[in-house]
């Protein structure tokens, strides 16, 4: 729960966040139990108005320079405020792991 803990207060450090989920979805994976390695984030924030969505992934990925060296996944959703209450407040779900590994 570290690395889960760092990206979260790193997002809260950098943007104005009015939603910040952070999902560790390491179990959904073929990795060993308790494993820090998959992530989806959901961001809303106002920072994020006039911005592309490659340029708000650019700006989360820069943000987050240190932790994506020891993360394998990080899936990102980024919203403006206006948007994320036109979605009622909901992200898509994560696909269902492959195997990897297996």
């Amino acid at each position: 729960m570290i690395i889960q803990k760092t990206i979260e207060e790193t997002l809260q450090n950098h943007l104005c966040v009015a939603e910040l989920e952070v999902i560790n979805e390491s179990g959904s994976h073929n990795v060993p139990t308790g494993s820090e390695s998959h992530f989806k984030i959901v961001v809303v924030s106002d920072d994020f108005v006039d911005m592309k969505l490659i340029a708000r992934h650019r700006s989360v990925n820069k943000i987050l320079k240190n932790e994506l060296h020891i993360i394998h996944a990080l899936t990102m959703h980024t919203y403006t405020i206006a948007e994320w209450l036109e979605k009622k407040g909901s992200s898509p779900q994560s696909p269902p792991c492959l195997g990897g590994g297996r």
